[in-house]
């Protein structure tokens, strides 16, 4: 066996049975609950953020966001499964590396990827063989591969050998009482079929349902569809309440008869503007 497979074998092996080390960088709306579900379901989760203030509440067995129960965080330090830092070299650590920090749109409406490429650069000189690095940010097709790969690569790596490189978007809806980061399905796409396999080894113990595509452009451009779909639709129905209004006729009890039909129909609501 040639040392890139074993570098897979070895890989897969530790996230199939749960023995890898899990780093969730960011633990924010999408780490931190991240961060829970893996801890959960037993492996051990090392969590990084610049924000000194989020590492002592979880090493103190605190949540700082409102929807996630402190119980589970004061759970999961109990049973010694999750630990927050903001030391970036104990990235070198973790097996896994899963990347949830934020790309808002910048003054021209464009992605701003500072945010990940400042991530990058504080673990790119911590990176090691043998790691799986995955991307959850919300972006354009291409980011994985024009962004991440030539920075793993010009530290000497082969992507798809020494390092493996995937994109699964979050689809992390805060509050829901019906969908959780466990049940929500994931979709992931690797840079090569081998990044792929390890993909999927990385989330189908943590995640009910791995949908894997064939690219991660793929995988980038299923989260702008999705995105893309409820703007849409939601900037459709603002469109129809002043026009339902002028007409006497209240566009939810519309909205709610339409949602009857069983198919070709899915109900969205106007928002606040």
């Amino acid at each position: 066996m040639s040392s890139s497979n074993s570098h897979q074998a070895e890989l897969l092996e530790k996230l199939r049975t749960r023995q890898a080390l899990v780093g969730i960088v960011g633990l924010g709306y999408v780490g931190l609950p991240l961060s829970l579900t893996y801890a959960e379901v037993g492996y051990g989760v090392l969590g990084l953020d610049i924000d000194q203030g989020k590492a002592d509440s979880i090493n103190q067995g605190q949540s700082y966001i409102e929807h996630i129960d402190g119980e589970r965080v004061a759970q999961a330090r109990q049973e010694q499964r999750f630990e927050a830092t903001t030391d970036f070299a104990r990235a070198a650590e973790a097996d896994a590396l899963i990347l949830c920090v934020p790309t808002p749109l910048n003054q021209y409406r464009e992605p701003d990827l500072s945010f990940i490429r400042a991530t990058m650069a504080a673990l790119l000189p911590h990176l090691r063989e043998g790691q799986v690095l995955s991307l959850e940010s919300t972006t354009y097709p291409g980011t994985t591969e024009e962004e991440l790969r030539p920075l793993i690569e010009q530290r000497g790596f082969t992507v798809g050998e020494d390092v493996f490189l995937v994109y699964s978007p979050e689809r992390e809806d805060p509050g829901n009482a019906h969908f959780n980061t466990a049940t929500i399905p994931k979709v992931m796409g690797g840079s090569s079929a081998a990044c792929s396999e390890v993909g999927v080894a990385l989330y189908e113990q943590a995640i009910a349902e791995v949908v894997a595509v064939s690219s991660t452009q793929a995988a980038e451009m299923t989260k702008l569809l999705e995105n893309i779909h409820r703007a849409v639709n939601i900037g459709l129905m603002n469109e129809l309440k002043p026009l339902a209004d002028r007409m006497g006729i209240d566009l939810y009890e519309v909205i709610r008869a339409a949602a009857t039909k069983p198919f070709g129909f899915v109900p969205y609501y106007p928002g606040p503007g």
